[in-house]
């Protein structure tokens, strides 16, 4: 494409070739250590990267997000039924907002003010089954937006007003005006649809007013500006990346699935399931912890 700049000085961050869906990557500020999650693997991931020592939690059910906590020890999860926490090892589940077997919480991220916004979807991705859900800590949940299939990445710009959500199966990247004191959310309009590139699934938002957004099927990570163009691609040595978060030093971190390919396909990306890692030349807008 045109005008399009590739960044192309990728590396791996976390090597994992057993981990299922990898995605939620977030950094926690009280320790600088990467999180993230295998979703069917049901594990929290730590990653102390200057060591590279790495910590992980069996919270014995699917996990969509995980994210790092202001006041309290341990750690804020979207999980299959719902929003809780993980201490001591252990998953303890506050808001069961989602006992149909049928659904589950998916990916997710933190506000400015410290709610929780995740996603949920039917399991055989059921079109209109897809919920956008707040959690602000000291009550149930509630829902923000519906009608939609595989609500996803989401993040906001560096105003704080305007959110961004990709709805995966729909191959919809949407924007909407955000008013951060009330946590309340305008109408979603679309930006952009995506097709023959994968599906957009994970996404991070950058100062310049841009995003991030992996590609899931599609080899690559691409940078949009905020009328939906693409400006930027990441080539990824795997057939599915899933997310991305910056560090505290403008580096992109990707994550990445193995989840149903293929024996042939695997041989072609043993790397499927791994975190890399690429230079930017940006930063990221900061990712608040959990207020609870």
């Amino acid at each position: 494409m045109d005008g399009v700049r590739t960044y192309a000085n990728l590396d791996v961050a976390v090597r994992n070739d057993t981990s299922d869906v990898g995605e939620g990557p977030v950094f926690d500020p009280r320790t600088g250590h990467l999180l993230w999650v295998d979703i069917y693997g049901c594990k929290v991931f730590e990653d102390d990267l200057t060591a590279g020592r790495q910590t992980v939690t069996d919270v014995g059910t699917m996990v969509g997000a995980v994210a790092p906590r202001a006041v309290q020890d341990g750690f804020a999860v979207a999980v299959a039924d719902g929003f809780g926490y993980v201490t001591g090892g252990g998953l303890t589940l506050v808001d069961p907002v989602l006992p149909e077997p049928s659904l589950r919480m998916n990916d997710g991220k933190v506000d400015s003010q410290g709610r929780f916004w995740a996603g949920s979807n039917d399991m055989e991705f059921a079109p209109g089954q897809g919920r956008l859900h707040r959690w602000d800590g000291d009550g149930p949940s509630v829902v923000v937006a519906e009608g939609l299939v595989l609500p996803n990445g989401l993040g906001w710009n560096a105003e704080d007003t305007v959110m961004y959500l990709a709805d995966s199966y729909a191959n919809l990247l949407y924007r909407a005006d955000f008013h951060a004191e009330r946590g309340e959310l305008g109408r979603l309009e679309v930006l952009t649809k995506t097709e023959g590139v994968g599906v957009p699934d994970g996404l991070a938002v950058d100062v310049e007013g841009c995003f991030w957004v992996a590609m899931h099927g599609g080899r690559e990570v691409r940078r949009y500006d905020p009328t939906g163009r693409v400006i930027g691609l990441v080539p990824v040595p795997v057939l599915q990346p899933t997310s991305c978060a910056f560090g505290a030093d403008g580096r992109l971190f990707i994550t990445s699935a193995r989840h149903g390919l293929s024996a042939e396909e695997l041989a072609n990306s043993p790397l499927s399931g791994s975190v890399f890692v690429v230079e930017t030349g940006t930063e990221g807008v900061p990712v608040r912890p959990f207020r609870a």
